[in-house]
Order: structure tokens, then C-alpha cells, then sequence
């Protein structure tokens, strides 16, 4: 690891910004109710993240209050971020976890400034923030504080029912600012689903999350994603998913097939070759080389199977690649004007993970 072998004190260019020096790295701590975890606890220099103009992201703004993520989903596309580290984006992504304590702090200073346009901010996009460090770490109750202190409209996406813990904040949050919630759900078969993403809660338990931010007023979009092939995509399966889904009070749904990028592919082939070898075959015929997307076909196909699905449950809904991705995320405007500061340092300070 980067944050090993540093001498006190000494910028080191080759690490990652924020940790150039070793004093950002408060202290490595572990917990019996974490078993196998260890949490990095860092001072950040910085809380947004400015998304690269040439990115495919839908949003230009982003606060990440944690790097890695106890989730373990097997096919998580973030999991190439830990490499960045000198951690691999296996079992160290699910297990070494960097925590910005003082990220609610620093995000209210840059919220503060003259220069900041109120542009929305997306929480959600690279680990969850309502992973289970949240119940620890209490970073989120900070985070929407200073957003919407700011006059800053933002949108959520999680797996995590720690959501509604914060849900009276969120209310009151909604009633000053623009604040979108979305939940994704994979997989609605409790055996499958604690096989490819241990950590996170169960479908019915997210579910009951929906229903809960339904019942507080917000009209809340399930992310259906990843659909995997030969796993979840059959009719019944996505009937199934979609009777569920509208049950709990959800008025949005965006689907998309596996993504399988560097990093997140390696390690969701082992998945597959020990718990469905016989498929091993037919993904590797899906994602060859260094393809990270379903073919343009297999996408085709499944669009013409869920859209019908959708309109028998009177669920609003579309494809992720439907339309332009800068409009994918609800409640995110499109790409505003980059406004620099006057020394012109926006960006560097902005674009800075830590």
C-alpha cells in the first residue's frame, strides 16, 4: 500500500491525491462486529469530486464519503478504483476500507465558497454511502447537512437500508433543496443474492426501504442493474423483480445489463467459475477480451423483454443507454458551466479523490 513506506512529512507524487503525505492517514482500525475488516481512517483535503468532462457519468458532481465497500458485490465496476492504491479490487475492495472522517466538515467549507454554482451532487457512484461503515461513522447526517445549507439539490443511490435512518433529515432536506433517492436491486432470489453480493441487505429488506422513503413523500427509482445473464433475466425472474418492485411503492425503473469492467471482471470470473462453472463459457462468449459491456444484440434482446413487463405494472421505466447517460440519473440537470475560481484552481482542487 501507498500509505505504508511514506516517510513522515514527505510528499510522495506517486500517490493518490490527498495522500501525498502520511499525516492524512489517522489510523487503521479493526472491530469484532467487522470481522476481516480494516478501516483506513483518513483526513481529506477535499469533498467534491469534479467528473471529467469527456465521462459518460450522468452527473458532474460527486461526494464519496468511503472508498471500497463491505457490499462485496462480485461484479461491482468500482472495484478497479482500489488498484489505485496499491490493493487489489478483490477481497481488499471488500475489506480495506478507506473512511473520510472529516469529509462533511471539508464539503461545507467548499459548499461555502463564492464560486460554487449549487451545480447537483450525486452520492452513490463509486462505493455505497450507506454501506454498513455508515452505521459506525455517521458521515451521511453531515453530508446532507451541509448540501442542503448550501441550497445544493443532490440525489442518492444505494443498496443500503442505514437510508432510513436519515430519512426525517432527508425530509426536511427535500422541503429546502431538490433531493432525488434511488435504490438498486439486482437480485430478487435470496440464495443467488448472497451468493454475488454478501454484504449487502436483502432484497426484501430494501424493499421495505422503497416503501419507507414512499411513504415519506419521495418518488423513488429502482435501479434493476445489474441484470445477469442466464442468472436474471428470464421473464419469470424479471416478473418477478417487477411485481416486487411496484409493490413497495417504486415509480421509476432503469435497467441495464452486466458491466464487466477492468478490475470488476477478473474477479467476477472466479465468481462464476466456482459457483456457475457451467456458464462460464457463455460469459466469456458475452464479455471476450477486454469487452467490458453485453454485446449491442444481448441488450437489444433483453430491452424488448422488460419494456413490456413495464407497462403491465405501470412502471415508468427505460433502458440505462436509452438515452443520452447525462440524463440518467433522476433529478440531475444536465451539465452545467464549469465555474473556476479566481486563481483558476477549481478543478485541481475539485477533481481531488481525497
Amino acid at each position: 500500500m501507498r500509505w505504508q513506506g511514506q516517510e513522515l512529512g514527505v510528499a510522495d507524487a506517486a500517490a493518490l491525491p490527498g495522500l501525498e503525505r502520511l499525516n492524512g492517514l489517522v489510523r487503521s482500525v479493526t472491530t469484532p462486529e467487522f470481522a476481516g475488516v480494516t478501516f483506513h481512517e483518513v483526513m481529506c483535503k477535499s469533498a467534491l469530486n469534479h467528473v471529467p468532462g469527456a465521462s459518460a457519468m450522468p452527473f458532474d458532481w460527486t461526494v464519496n464519503p468511503y472508498r471500497g465497500c463491505t457490499h462485496a458485490c462480485a461484479y461491482c465496476f468500482a472495484r478497479g478504483t482500489h488498484e489505485y492504491l496499491e490493493l487489489d479490487a478483490g477481497h481488499d475492495f471488500d475489506s480495506q476500507i478507506v473512511v473520510k472522517i472529516n469529509v462533511a466538515e471539508v464539503l461545507g467549507k467548499e459548499l461555502r465558497r463564492g464560486t460554487w454554482a449549487r451545480d447537483p451532487v450525486m452520492l452513490g457512484t463509486n462505493t455505497d454511502p450507506y454501506q454498513r461503515a455508515e452505521g459506525r461513522y455517521k458521515l451521511m447526517p453531515g453530508i446532507v447537512g451541509a448540501l442542503t445549507e448550501s441550497g445544493t439539490p443532490f440525489s442518492i443511490l444505494t443498496k443500503g437500508t442505514l437510508l432510513r435512518r436519515d430519512l426525517p433529515l432527508l425530509t426536511d432536506a427535500a422541503a429546502s433543496v431538490h433531493v432525488s433517492i434511488a435504490m438498486s436491486i439486482a437480485v430478487f432470489d435470496d440464495t443467488l443474492q448472497k451468493l454475488v453480493e454478501p454484504g449487502t441487505p436483502s432484497a426484501s429488506a430494501r424493499l421495505e426501504t422503497v416503501r419507507a422513503a414512499t411513504n415519506a413523500g419521495f418518488r423513488v427509482t429502482v435501479f434493476l442493474m445489474p441484470i445477469l445473464p442466464h442468472l436474471t433475466d428470464s421473464i419469470p425472474a424479471l416478473d418477478h423483480a417487477l411485481t416486487q418492485i411496484r409493490d413497495a411503492g417504486a415509480v421509476r425503473v432503469v435497467f441495464g445489463a452486466l458491466h464487466l469492467r477492468p478490475g470488476a471482471k477478473q474477479w467476477f470470473m472466479q465468481w462464476l467459475a466456482r459457483e456457475h462453472p457451467e456458464l462460464l463459457s457463455s460469459y466469456l462468449g458475452l464479455y471476450p477480451g477486454v469487452s467490458a459491456t453485453a454485446p449491442k444484440a444481448y441488450r437489444t434482446w433483453l430491452s424488448k423483454r422488460v419494456r413490456p413487463l413495464l407497462r403491465v405494472h405501470g412502471l415508468d421505466g427505460r433502458a440505462e443507454d436509452d438515452e443520452p447517460r447525462r440524463s440518467a440519473v433522476p433529478g440531475l440537470a444536465a451539465r452545467p458551466q464549469f465555474v473556476t475560481t479566481s486563481r483558476g484552481r477549481a478543478a485541481e482542487e475539485a477533481t481531488r479523490l481525497f
